[in-house]
């Protein structure tokens, strides 16, 4: 596979070359059609499995980029749950300790996942709206396979 750009400036997946045309997928819907060759072109800056993942929602994309174990998800959650939390509740609340919690503060922060709040006149965070929309569309998805808790556990 490679990425391909037709003459409109949209890209593709190149599935399979022909003589005259050539079979791509395009990653942001998975249809599939033949476009012809003269009308392609070979993008070397993007590879194909990047082009692949514009299949997955921005702020899905930046979930999964930004958040690399469960602990760190489970505080998007939490914080997303249950509101603007302070610090010192985070602190207390988790596992962390104050160094590893500044460290995955600061990195949620600056991938756009969380955003400084006050609560109680100290410094809080809050989940931000992309990081809602994409927390959304993993419970979702744990909803519709079957696989989110019940309450009997």
């Amino acid at each position: 596979m490679k990425t391909v750009e037709d003459d409109t400036g949209r890209r593709y997946l190149l599935l399979k070359r022909s003589d005259s045309a050539s079979l791509v997928r395009d990653p942001e819907n998975g249809n599939e059609c033949y476009i012809q060759n003269d009308r392609l072109e070979s993008v070397g800056e993007e590879s194909a499995l990047e082009t692949a993942a514009r299949r997955v929602s921005d702020p899905v994309l930046t979930l999964l980029t930004n958040v690399h174990d469960e602990e760190t998800l489970g505080l998007l959650v939490e914080l997303s749950e249950r509101g603007p939390l302070g610090v010192r509740t985070l602190l207390d609340a988790s596992d962390f300790c104050e160094s590893d919690l500044h460290g995955r503060l600061t990195i949620l922060s600056a991938a756009g996942l969380l955003e400084e709040a006050d609560v109680a006149g100290e410094r809080g965070y809050r989940v931000t709206e992309t990081c809602e929309t994409a927390l959304e569309a993993i419970r979702t998805g744990a909803r519709k396979t079957g696989d989110a808790p019940s309450d009997d556990s």
